[in-house]
């Protein structure tokens, strides 16, 4: 993806999480690779002001390669996904009930079989101050062999090969604990064993 089209991906991505009611002012945060370089959304601003103009630029080593303002304060997280994994573009949100989920789970519960979509049911990445290399180590950790993760007392993070991917990874998340919130408020909710889990990754696969 060429530079331009990452700056503009990030604006469009952006302007759907505060549609979707994923993010409150300008929380959250998105970026978009671009060869070496990744396009980070930029700190403080709100996002419907936010153009390509206004996209950070960084390299995959964290430094500045002439930001028009500065990066999102979890560009270090950001970076820290690109560092471990195959990620085009990383959605970092604070939807309601992922941020709910994130405080009561170590893991969220594999209610709903579309957890595969994710690698398996997403884990809650240990708490650290927003910001720091302790933030996006634990989430280094938490989204081994995941796409998405939980982030305890914080929100959702989720990374794919395109914009599109990394945004519906990061919605999916949100839903999923926005189900099982539900379930548990009625009673006991039933979760999915590993074998359940397994025959639906082959039915998938066609196998």
């Amino acid at each position: 993806m060429s530079l331009a089209a990452a700056k503009q991906a990030v604006v469009d991505l952006g302007r759907r999480l505060a549609a979707d009611r994923l993010v409150v002012g300008t929380a959250g945060n998105v970026s978009v690779r671009s060869g070496e370089l990744v396009a980070v959304s930029p700190s403080g601003m709100p996002y419907a002001d936010i153009t390509p103009d206004d996209v950070a630029v960084l390299g995959l080593d964290g430094t500045d390669r002439g930001s028009p303002h500065p990066p999102s304060s979890e560009a270090p997280l950001h970076l820290a996904v690109y560092a471990t994994t195959d990620a085009g573009a990383v959605v970092h949100h604070h939807g309601l009930h992922s941020a709910a989920v994130s405080t009561v789970c170590d893991d969220l519960p594999a209610v709903h079989y579309y957890v595969v979509k994710l690698g398996g049911a997403p884990r809650v990445a240990r708490y650290a101050t927003y910001g720091t290399p302790e933030l996006a180590a634990s989430v280094q950790a938490a989204l081994e062999g995941r796409s998405a993760a939980l982030m305890q007392n914080h929100g959702a993070v989720a990374y794919g090969a395109t914009p599109e991917e990394a945004y519906d990874r990061a919605e999916l998340v949100e839903w999923l604990c926005a189900m099982w919130a539900e379930a548990a408020r009625l009673g006991t909710p039933r979760v999915l064993g590993p074998d359940e889990l397994a025959a639906v990754v082959r039915r998938m696969e066609g196998s």
